[in-house]
């Protein structure tokens, strides 16, 4: 795919806020290491605003404040957004939103969070919830597989009290089982 077939595809495949909120994502504008604790408390703001009003111009802003500021500001923006509602904002995003649109906006919170302990839940959900969706864990494992699939696995365990290791071996089988327990480089202890 070139990033002209991924842009299109997501654009004819979806709709509204959620097409809107991918494509600003894949456009890769989000900025890098910077943090400005009064803009967060006004970002934090626009974000509660947002959660009460529920426009279309209120989503469009928690749209941009979600995909473009840095991780370090969003952290910032969390914590001044539960001081001023009193809430979680995961638990303020699956109050005030629903379908699609509300399951990515908390998918960009929990990875800005922690991107093991959020592909640690993916991975559990695609093997326990699912039936064993084959695609998400597949594309987990690979895509994460150098970068930190390590994290990832000890995230599962601590989050699961089993090994992901285990899960696979317990869900797979034959070479489906062979390959990923392969990726997933897990010891005999994890089992």
């Amino acid at each position: 795919f070139t990033n002209y077939t991924f842009n299109t595809n997501i654009y004819s495949e979806t709709s509204g806020h959620f097409r809107d909120t991918l494509m600003t994502l894949a456009q890769g504008t989000r900025e890098e290491g910077y943090a400005d604790p009064a803009l967060a408390a006004q970002d934090a703001m626009v974000l509660w605003e947002a959660c009460q009003q529920k426009t279309g111009e209120h989503k469009n802003m928690l749209q941009m404040i979600l995909c473009n500021k840095s991780y370090q500001q969003l952290w910032m923006i969390f914590q001044e957004f539960q001081n001023i509602s009193g809430q979680d904002i995961v638990d303020a995003i699956n109050e005030c939103y629903d379908g699609y649109f509300q399951e990515l906006l908390v998918a960009i919170v929990l990875c800005v969070r922690d991107k093991p302990s959020f592909f640690a839940y993916r991975l559990y959900n695609a093997i326990h919830e699912c039936g064993f969706h084959n695609k998400t864990i597949i594309r987990i494992l690979i895509a994460r597989s150098e970068i930190d699939l390590m994290n990832i696995r000890q995230q599962y365990k601590q989050r699961y009290g089993k090994s992901l290791f285990h899960d696979i071996k317990h869900f797979a089988s034959g070479h489906y089982e062979t390959a990923l327990l392969a990726i997933c480089a897990g010891d005999a202890e994890d089992y």
